[in-house]
């Protein structure tokens, strides 16, 4: 029998305890350790959301990684074209995690209306084209149906829609300006479907349509491109398969992930990793500080029953794990109800969106929540583990109480 078990579980559900100066202190010290579990589940799950999300809407505009001309163009726009004849496309047959390769091209634009107007970016796609993404993110209308025949139909954004005063099934002028000076060119697009990403950079500048439009009209030949843009399976190989891509694609041409094209966007979102790291240092020193302080309080409490124990032969070690026990009744306890609050109100957010964000800082329109069954396990075993470590240095003061000075303390 685990007698330091049992006289654990007497001590916790005994009257004398719960009616003990201790009391205060020890829901003190539960308390702060559900807010600590609490603060750090918010923390991780929408910094990760908020990661997950920023890079999943770059990548669905840009593919993971795009192949290109070599060039000293930092715009969005593609200038000298490509062959689609390609040894790596339809796919890569030598680099293995890739969802797909899929061929673009675009090219500035004009939006005029009666009352305004609006510089673009007519990004064309092909047949190949993936369009989870953007059926993620459509709200009005359908996708484009690209084929074998030019087609006038688009996708523009709520942002774009709103601005210009655009509706489903409406058309417009979109001009395109020659390098040579003369007149631009002129189409007249129909909108098919508007989506809405919330991510403002891309959504006020971008608008869908047909390759072939951009083709015909930089005078490109029928398997002539801007580039390719290449999807991955997993965002987390991005570095590695960037540089297989990169090997694969012959020396005429450069690819480049997302990481690289971003550079900015993708060092801020690394930084976020820190800000997290140093939220569960700190969370964890004031949740273990709580339960040092409330176990101290419980030996304090005890010296009797520590004197009475040792004099009936009980070794230091055996009575530290009494406390040792108590103490992490307390914390799990306190795990408990911090993940259950924690976790519903991560669910509410997840489902409800009830906390919104300012899409030109953070790229999104309300806070991303991201959980996984592992975070939440690591963490709280994390926790639990740091807090008893933290508490085997102050159970040492039992090994300091005399027997005979204890049976006589009151």
């Amino acid at each position: 029998m685990n007698y330091e078990l049992f006289l654990a579980k007497r001590i916790i559900t005994g009257k004398q305890h719960k009616s003990s100066i201790s009391s205060s202190i020890i829901k003190i010290a539960i308390t702060a350790i559900a807010l600590g579990i609490i603060i750090m589940l918010i923390s991780i799950a929408t910094t990760v959301g908020l990661q997950k999300k920023i890079k999943e809407k770059i990548s669905g505009f840009n593919g993971h990684i795009q192949i290109a001309n070599y060039e000293d163009n930092n715009s969005q726009i593609t200038v000298s074209p490509i062959s689609i004849n390609q040894d790596f496309y339809p796919e890569f047959k030598n680099v293995e995690g890739i969802k797909n390769v899929q061929s673009f091209a675009t090219k500035a634009g004009i939006i005029r209306t009666e009352s305004n107007f609006e510089g673009v970016i007519y990004k064309g796609v092909n047949t190949d084209f993936d369009w989870s993404f953007f059926k993620t993110y459509l709200v009005e209308g359908h996708l484009l149906n690209i084929t074998d025949k030019t087609s006038n139909d688009v996708l523009i954004s709520k942002f774009i829609s709103e601005r210009l005063n655009l509706k489903l099934n409406d058309k417009f002028n979109l001009f395109f300006i020659k390098d040579d000076g003369s007149p631009p060119n002129r189409r007249v697009p129909t909108v098919v479907g508007i989506y809405n990403s919330g991510y403002k950079e891309f959504d006020e500048n971008f608008i869908i349509g047909d390759i072939k439009t951009v083709q015909r009209l930089n005078k490109w030949e029928a398997d002539q491109i801007g580039g390719f843009e290449v999807i991955l399976d997993d965002f987390d190989q991005l570095e590695e398969k960037g540089t297989e891509v990169y090997n694969q694609v012959g020396s005429t041409l450069n690819a480049q992930t997302i990481s690289e094209k971003y550079a900015p966007i993708f060092e801020w979102l690394d930084l976020l990793d820190t800000n997290i790291i140093v939220i569960i240092i700190i969370m964890i020193l004031i949740a273990g500080i709580n339960m040092i302080t409330a176990l101290l309080v419980l030996i304090l409490e005890r010296t009797q029953m520590i004197g009475i124990l040792k004099s009936l032969g009980s070794s230091n070690w055996s009575i530290r794990k009494i406390f040792l026990y108590n103490a992490s009744y307390l914390i799990v306890k306190g795990l408990f109800w911090g993940n259950i609050i924690g976790i519903g109100l991560l669910l509410s957010q997840k489902y409800f969106g009830f906390i919104k964000l300012n899409p030109e800082n953070y790229y999104v329109n309300e806070a991303p929540v991201y959980i996984s069954v592992n975070m939440v396990l690591i963490l709280n075993i994390s926790t639990l583990i740091l807090c008893l470590l933290m508490l085997l240095i102050p159970s040492y003061i039992v090994s300091k109480i005399n027997p005979v000075k204890a049976i006589k303390f009151d």
